[in-house]
């Protein structure tokens, strides 16, 4: 590949797509990004700019490594892992593990490389090991809801059951705790139109009966995402709070904490034992990112 100065709107073109990682690895986005703009990476130099654009660019899944990344672009290895790590300290990138659980009970510790184009500070990336992500998502304008468009097609399918307006926006609400216990729309659709009696005396009076009614009990509640961020120097994995910037104290020069004297809480023991196995189950494991 020739030589070539890229920019952040100015990225390589190759005959094959870029390479993909091992199913479950790769580049990984992060959620709740902005719409992609010309300036997302304006603030960062050149290198970093152009970089970081190519990544934005590229699909869930995609080989991030340092070494896949330099047979893609004009820097070599050297370079990437320094642009990268800045990219990292910049906010646009972590790298860590998460934890997998199947369906039969097993577990697994997986390398994970998440990336944003909108970039986060320390608290954010800390909310997001914890699975608890705060939107910072412009306001929309306000819609109809999926609730409401069932609702307000009743009628068109079964004129017995047509709604005002008003009737529709009072019902909604308790379509959407139907949507929200993972029944699909064609499931509340049947709830709602079968065995009718004749004739219809008042249509949103019985919708209101059968929604209430009917409703089938509440999905068990979703466990939180196990995940842990590691130090991009040293490969240290860590709490977030352990890794501000997405590096260690350590390899920033800042002295060890002193030894709490107070005992370690119940949560505390479960992250510990958590790195550990983490440690533990990717020790012999190759690293495919920085």
């Amino acid at each position: 590949m020739a030589e070539a100065k890229l920019s952040g709107t100015f990225l390589p073109v190759h005959a094959s797509p870029h390479p993909m990682a091992t199913p479950g690895y790769g580049k990984r986005s992060a959620p709740d990004q902005r719409p992609r703009t010309a300036h997302d990476f304006a603030h960062l130099p050149p290198r970093e700019a152009a970089i970081a654009a190519y990544v934005d660019r590229l699909p869930d899944g995609a080989d991030i490594s340092v070494k896949t990344l330099a047979k893609q672009l004009p820097y070599g290895q050297c370079a990437l892992r320094t642009a990268l790590n800045r990219l990292q300290n910049a906010g646009h990138l972590r790298r860590g593990r998460e934890r997998l659980d199947s369906d039969t009970g097993s577990s697994r510790w997986i390398t994970r490389t998440w990336f944003t184009r909108t970039a986060r500070n320390d608290d954010w990336w800390a909310a997001f090991t914890r699975g608890d992500v705060p939107s910072d998502s412009a306001p929309r304008p306000p819609t109809r809801s999926r609730a409401h468009i069932l609702l307000a097609a009743l009628g068109r399918q079964t004129p017995s059951l047509s709604l005002s307006a008003a009737d529709c926006a009072a019902l909604a609400p308790l379509v959407s705790e139907w949507f929200a216990r993972g029944v699909g729309e064609d499931a509340v659709r049947h709830a709602l139109t079968s065995g009718l009696p004749t004739p219809v005396h008042h249509p949103a009076a019985l919708l209101r009966r059968r929604l209430t009614d009917k409703i089938p009990p509440e999905p068990p509640a979703p466990q939180p995402p196990r995940r842990i961020l590691e130090c991009a120097e040293c490969g240290v994995l860590g709490r977030p709070e352990a890794l501000p910037g997405g590096v260690c104290k350590g390899c920033r020069g800042e002295p060890a904490p002193t030894r709490p004297t107070a005992l370690p809480t119940a949560s505390e023991i479960r992250a510990h034992a958590d790195e550990i196995r983490a440690a533990m189950s990717l020790k012999r494991e190759e690293r495919t990112y920085v």
